[in-house]
């Protein structure tokens, strides 16, 4: 499928949209007060997931996928022995992402126009996926966790956040303007997202919810 073909593709490629949600998102202040107001979350521990990733052993190979205007790169260390691909299929988002990188000498980070239905990498490729709020802007949450299931190595891990249902009042009205209009995709419950990843062939799943905010953790059997 091109972007032409997917209305919520076409809707991160272009017009304001993708500028305003980065803007947000790289401004942990704004994010967390956001969150806190629409998801009834307390978003810190995804920054300090982000942050975490300085201690990635050398050699590591990490895809970060969809990656945005590059939110996650805050916490790679310049010059680190790491191959990590940055993937999405808005080249807004990915010119974003690569000011970020090389704002932040990152020379390591591999940029790629990527659809994540359809990856262009070999099977067990990655150590580590990353996938923060990404589920709920797929059309086909439960295809994208085989795709993502496909280029990991067995026993490597997947992380990420979803917007799931089941919030409040004010969460419900949210994820509605953003489907109609072309910004969210399938949007699930709790249960649903534990259901995509376990029928990926992923084990050991650590999901923890606050309002409709979920961070997942996996590993691929």
């Amino acid at each position: 499928m091109t972007v032409s073909d997917d209305p919520l593709a076409r809707q991160w490629s272009s017009g304001p949209r993708p500028r305003v949600y980065d803007f947000t998102i790289q401004h942990e202040r704004f994010f967390r007060l956001l969150s806190r107001v629409i998801w009834a979350a307390d978003v810190r521990p995804f920054y300090a997931d982000l942050a975490a990733l300085r201690d990635l052993p050398d050699g590591t190979q990490v895809l970060d996928v969809p990656c945005g205007g590059g939110v996650a790169f805050r916490g790679l260390r310049p010059g680190a022995s790491v191959r990590y691909v940055a993937a999405d299929v808005s080249p807004i988002m990915l010119e974003r992402a690569r000011a970020v990188a090389e704002r932040r000498g990152l020379t390591n980070v591999e940029l790629a126009r990527a659809d994540v239905a359809d990856l262009p990498y070999d099977d067990g490729t990655f150590d580590l996926c990353l996938c923060y709020n990404g589920f709920h802007c797929f059309q086909d949450p439960a295809g994208a966790a085989v795709e993502l299931a496909r280029v990991l190595r067995a026993g490597a891990e997947l992380r990420g956040t979803v917007v799931v249902s089941g919030g409040g009042r004010l969460s419900a009205r949210a994820v509605s303007f953003f489907q109609r209009t072309d910004q969210f995709g399938t949007v699930g419950t709790e249960d649903d997202v534990r259901r995509w990843l376990s029928g990926a062939g992923f084990g050991d799943l650590r999901l923890e919810r606050q309002g409709a905010w979920l961070a997942f953790r996996a590993l691929r059997g």
